[in-house]
C-alpha cells in the first residue's frame, strides 16, 4: 500500500476496531502510534515506496507446564505484546532488517544461508527461517523491514518466537501469495531453532504466537499437533493476566531444564517407551514399585505431574467452553501447585535464592485476602516469571503490592488477543 494511503487507513474506523481487538481500548492510541512510527522509520531508512504492516504476538502458557516435550497437552494464548514491522519486497537477493528494540541492522544474502560457527543470534535465526521455507518447497526473496517489539525478553512470553512468526508472515505475504497456514510457520520456526541455534525446542512457542486467541494443542503426534482454537472471550470476564519477573534469568539453568524430560523419559523407559504420552497413568501406578526402583522418586513425581496436568488441560478447556470461569481458575491453581510440589520446577535445589516461590507465596497471600484469582509458575521455571490471573478491579493494587518485592516495573498487565502473526493491511482497509 502507498505510504499516504496506509497512514490514512490507520486512522479509519476499521483500523480502530482492529486495534481495540488487538490491544484493548486503552491501548489503541499508543499502538496506532507504533504502527505510524515503523512506517515513518521505514521511509527514512529505505526510501518511500509501497509498504505493508505486520504484527506477531508474544504468548502466554496458561496451563500444561512441561508437557509438550513428552507429547502432552497445553493451553496457551497470544497476548497483546507484539513485534510490529513495516516491510516491503525489494526485488533483490538480499534482505535487510533493522530492529529498533535490539539496536540491530543487518543484511543477509539469499545465496549464503550457512549458519555461523556459534549458531546463535538473530542473523543465524533469520537464515534458519529462510532455509526452512526452502526446505518446505516454498519461495523466498529479498525484502526490507523495520521492526520494533515490546515483547518482554526473558519473561517466558517468547520474544524469539514472536520474531520468527513475524518474518514468516512477511515471506508468506511477499513471495507465497499469503497461502501458507500458520502451522507451517511454526514448523519453520522450530526448524530454525533446531538447526541454526542448536536448540531442541518444540512447537509450543511458535504455535501460540502464530495462531491467535486461546488455543489448546495436543502434541501426541509432534509432526502433526492437533490445534484447537478456544472460542472464548477472556476479556469479558473482566480479568487480566499479569506476568511477574522475579529476578534471576534462565541463562545458567539448562541442566535443571534438561532434567525434567530426562527423568520423565526414565519412567517411560521402564515400560520400553520413549515418552510418557505412550503410557497410561494407571500402568505406572500399577507398577509403582518397579518405577521407583528403576527411575527414582523424583522421576515418578514428575511423571505423575505430566499425567495429571494433561487431564487438567482437558478440564480447563471444558470449563472455558462451558463458561465455568471459577472452575477454570481453580484448575489453574491446581496446575501451579502441581508444578511446585510434583514437577519441582519453582526453585533450584540446594539454593537459598527462590524468587519464583517467594513471588508465588506473596501472590497466594494476596489472592487469599481478596478471595479471587489464581497464580502459577510461568514457562520453564526454576527462575524467571510467574503468572497471576486477577480481576481488573484489584490488578493495580496487586502490581503495587508485588513490585515491593520484585522491584518497580517487574509486573506486566496483559490480555489475550484474537490474532497471532498477521499482515495487518487487510484488517485496516485501503485508506481510500
Amino acid at each position: 500500500m502507498e505510504v499516504k494511503s496506509l497512514l490514512k487507513a490507520l486512522e479509519s474506523e476499521k483500523a480502530e476496531d482492529f486495534l481495540v481487538k488487538m490491544y484493548g481500548k486503552a491501548g489503541v492510541l499508543k499502538n496506532r502510534e507504533r504502527y505510524v512510527h515503523v512506517v515513518e522509520e521505514f521511509v527514512k531508512k529505505f526510501g518511500e515506496r509501497p509498504v505493508s504492516l505486520f504484527s506477531s504476538a508474544g504468548r502466554t502458557e496458561i496451563s500444561g507446564n512441561h508437557t509438550d516435550h513428552n507429547h502432552g497437552k497445553v493451553l496457551a494464548g497470544s497476548i497483546n505484546l507484539d513485534c510490529v514491522a513495516a516491510a516491503a519486497a525489494n526485488g533483490t537477493d538480499v534482505i535487510r532488517i533493522i530492529s529498533e528494540t535490539y539496536d540491530q541492522d543487518f543484511t543477509i544474502a539469499l545465496n549464503d544461508l550457512t549458519p555461523s560457527v556459534k549458531r546463535a543470534g538473530t542473523v543465524d535465526l533469520t537464515k534458519g527461517l529462510l532455509k526452512g521455507f526452502l526446505e518446505m518447497g516454498k519461495k523466498i526473496g529479498g525484502f526490507d523491514a523495520y521492526i520494533t517489539s515490546n515483547v518482554i525478553s526473558a519473561a517466558g512470553v517468547s520474544s524469539s518466537a514472536a520474531y520468527e512468526m513475524l518474518i514468516c508472515s512477511m515471506i508468506n505475504t511477499f513471495f507465497n501469495g499469503g497461502e501458507m497456514d500458520v502451522v507451517s510457520y511454526a514448523h519453520i520456526g522450530k526448524y530454525a531453532e533446531n538447526h541454526y541455534w542448536d536448540k531442541a525446542s518444540g512447537l509450543l512457542d511458535q504455535m501460540a504466537c502464530a495462531v491467535g486467541g486461546m488455543i489448546t494443542i495436543d502434541f501426541k503426534d509432534p509432526k502433526k499437533p492437533v490445534v484447537e482454537r478456544i472460542d472464548y472471550d477472556f476479556g469479558a470476564q473482566d480479568h487480566s493476566l499479569i506476568i511477574v519477573q522475579t529476578g534471576r534469568g534462565h541463562a545458567d539453568l539448562s541442566e535443571e531444564y534438561s532434567s525434567i524430560p530426562k527423568e520423565m523419559g526414565k519412567v517411560a523407559a521402564v515400560f520400553h517407551k520413549t515418552v510418557l504420552a505412550e503410557l497410561a497413568e494407571e500402568e505406572v501406578l500399577t507398577n509403582v514399585g518397579r518405577v521407583l526402583k528403576e527411575a527414582g522418586d523424583r522421576a515418578l513425581l514428575r511423571a505423575l505431574h505430566f499425567f495429571e496436568e494433561n487431564k487438567r488441560v482437558e478440564a480447563e478447556v471444558a470449563a472455558l467452553r462451558e463458561n465455568r470461569f471459577d472452575d477454570f481458575l481453580r484448575l489453574i491453581t491446581e496446575s501451579g501447585n502441581s508444578s511446585w510440589k510434583w514437577l519441582q520446577n519453582c526453585y533450584v535445589g540446594g539454593e537459598t535464592e527462590q524468587g519464583i516461590t517467594t513471588a508465588l507465596a506473596l501472590t497466594e497471600l494476596f489472592i487469599g485476602k481478596k478471595g479471587c484469582g489464581a497464580c502459577r509458575v510461568h514457562g520453564g521455571g526454576f527462575a524467571g516469571v510467574i503468572l497471576a490471573i486477577l480481576p481488573n478491579a484489584v490488578v493495580d493494587e496487586y502490581i503495587a503490592y508485588i513490585e515491593k518485592a520484585v522491584g518497580e516495573g517487574g509486573a506486566y498487565r496483559m490480555s489475550i488477543r484474537p490474532y497471532g502473526a498477521v499482515c495487518v493491511d487487510p484488517y485496516i482497509g485501503s485508506g481510500e
